[in-house]
């Protein structure tokens, strides 16, 4: 019913402008001025942005094949981390690449359809993490609040059903903005100055105004955002509790060092999700939206395995285990 509205209300508004000019062409692709300067510093853009997605990739794609092929880490918390490490490799891949062959290109052009396909994925993916950090919090706070309870609770049938729930309603989410977005009427300028298709810039590009539909989409947001948000913060809070409770200063050492490393992660993504995403007046300039941009989709991957793994003694003996095995049947 709310797309049916807003169809009526933008086909209403369309054609009072093609009735005001029947000459009206609408773009069927958009410019993504992308990172200024001049060649040399272009290059340098393509160079570190090549390097951070290879060295994510590696990183990630370690996790993934870890958590496949050692068995011991078979259980909840890192099918958990598996499965995000996967969906980072997906995350980033849904915006670098392109970001990469915009820096080269001449025309620096992005067609309409292709435009709303990254938005869609990207945007998708950007949920599904919300959704897996989310989950990972209440993973951690059974095991630290409710011990005894753990294996009866988490159990693989659950674990499973909260990793398909993830990816699921992930990818549920935003064809009700994409629509909305796509229908408005886009007669021109076409050009961009981001390096992603982004809601922000396609609103501002739109011949007509949609307060509603930006208010809506940006409420949409701020619901995707805040409400994982605040599921974390509060299971995190009764983690704190308990951790507090313990009367071992080696346990509470260890509790703080799980969580510790799923806190950075939370902080970094969020902090930055919010500064773009929350307000739709919160006038950022161009070029700090670019930085922001890239830090949570290119900059965060890259850190999340340092941060998950290699501050974890289960994976890095897994890495030592699975490499030592793999060095002694070469």
């Amino acid at each position: 019913m709310l797309i049916i509205i807003h169809s009526l209300v933008i086909s209403a508004s369309l054609t009072a402008l093609e009735s005001q000019n029947t000459t009206m062409r609408f773009v069927s692709e958009f410019v993504l001025l992308g990172f200024p300067g001049q060649r040399e510093m272009q290059n340098f853009f393509f160079s570190f942005i090549l390097v951070i997605y290879l060295l994510t990739l590696l990183g990630n794609g370690i996790i993934v094949c870890i958590v496949k092929w050692d068995k011991q880490l078979h259980t909840p918390m890192y099918i958990f981390l598996g499965n995000f490490a996967f969906l980072e490799i997906w995350y980033t891949s849904s915006t670098v690449p392109s970001m990469l062959v915009n820096i080269l290109s001449e025309t620096k052009t992005i067609s309409f359809t292709g435009c709303f396909l990254q938005f869609y994925f990207f945007f998708s993916l950007g949920t599904t993490e919300c959704f897996f950090l989310s989950v990972m919090a209440y993973d951690r706070y059974l095991a630290i609040c409710r011990p005894l309870h753990y294996p009866s609770i988490m159990t693989g049938k659950l674990c499973v059903a909260l990793v398909c729930v993830c990816w699921v309603s992930g990818f549920l989410c935003y064809p009700v903005p994409i629509v909305l977005i796509s229908q408005l009427p886009f007669c021109g300028p076409n050009i961009i100055d981001h390096f992603v298709c982004d809601p922000g810039p396609l609103f501002a590009l739109a011949c007509i105004p949609a307060p509603s539909t930006e208010l809506l989409c940006y409420t949409f947001n701020s619901l995707i955002i805040f409400g994982p948000f605040l599921f974390i913060l509060g299971s995190y809070t009764l983690v704190l509790r308990a951790v507090l409770r313990i009367p071992s200063g080696a346990g509470r050492t260890k509790a703080f060092s799980t969580c510790g490393s799923h806190l950075m992660v939370v902080s970094l993504f969020y902090g930055t999700l919010m500064v773009m995403y929350v307000s739709p007046t919160s006038g950022n300039p161009t070029g700090m939206q670019k930085i922001i941009t890239l830090v949570y989709s290119a900059v965060t991957p890259l850190l999340n395995p340092l941060i998950y793994s290699l501050r974890n003694k289960d994976m890095k003996d897994a890495l030592k285990k699975v490499l030592g095995l793999r060095s002694n049947q070469n």
